[in-house]
Formats: structure tokens, sequence, C-alpha cells
């Protein structure tokens, strides 16, 4: 299933950058998001390539009954994100792999942040597959929305921390 989406927020890409790897925000968003964040991990500096992981717990009560039975009331989402060096722009991509514990589901997102003047411009694409045989594609359909969801709520946090 595929996933695709365009956001904007109201400051630089390295602002942004900061932000979305900070361990603080990124467990703001999984409180949001009714979740705990597990863990957090960043190896490497903000002014180069990089790379963080995350591991979420989050209540699985927002998915169909049939999926739900594969992953039971709480699910662990691990994610992982491999972080390009600046370009001469200042644009940044990430490539992040989110997989859930317990369940052949995994999403493959490529961000991109690009200045836009004072703002940065985010786009997303990315799918979400399954590997259980007869039910894959049904339980990739199921979770596309809740990982859709997830991504875009790191945006309308920031946009509340952004404009603090």
């Amino acid at each position: 299933m595929a996933l695709t989406s365009t956001a904007s927020l109201p400051a630089p890409v390295d602002r942004v950058v900061a932000l979305f790897c900070s361990e603080d925000f990124v467990r703001q968003v999984s409180e949001a998001a009714g979740g705990t964040l597990v863990s957090y991990q960043l190896t490497g500096e903000l002014s180069g390539a990089f790379e963080t992981q995350a591991a979420r717990s989050v209540p699985s009560d927002r998915l169909p009954d049939f999926a739900r039975k594969f992953v039971g009331a709480t699910l662990t989402m691990n994610q992982q994100e491999s972080w390009s060096a600046p370009a001469a722009d200042g644009s940044r991509t990430v490539s992040i792999t989110a997989r859930i514990s317990g369940a052949p589901v995994e999403a493959s997102i490529v961000q991109t942040l690009t200045a836009d003047g004072a703002q940065t411009t985010i786009e997303m694409q990315g799918t979400v597959s399954s590997n259980i045989p007869f039910f894959g594609e049904k339980i990739a359909s199921a979770a596309e929305p809740a990982i859709g969801k997830a991504l875009n709520l790191q945006v309308s946090e920031a946009r509340k921390v952004l404009d603090a």
C-alpha cells in the first residue's frame, strides 16, 4: 500500500531536523499518539549523516479487529531513520523503516526536507507491506492509515512546538 504526504513547517530545515531528532520531541509525539517511548538512540552528529532508532509501545485499539488478533492490545513499533548529510541547499533526506514487533508489517518511507524560504517543505513517499499469506494485503491496508496518521502527527506536534 502506498503512502504519500506533503506538509510545511514554519522553520528552517536545520531547526526541523533538530526538533524531529530530539528525544523529548519523539517522546511528545509518542504520547500524543497514546503510546509511550520505550527507547531512543541517536548515532552520529546532526551536522552530518546520522541515524536514530526509536521503540514505541502503542495501543492497537485503532486497528480493525482482525488485525488486532495478530498484535494484541498493544504493539511495539521499532523505527529506524537514516538521515543524509545536508545537501548544498540545506535539504535533507531521511529513509525510515518502521516494523511492528510480533506482526510481519513493515513501512518503508523516504522523507525529503527542503528549504522554502524561512519554511521547510516535507514530502513523504513510502509503502506498507505484510508478508502473511492470504491476509498480507488486508493487514497492510489496515496498518497504512495508522502509520500515515503517525507521520502526520509528527508534523502537527512540530507546529505546536515551533509556534510556541
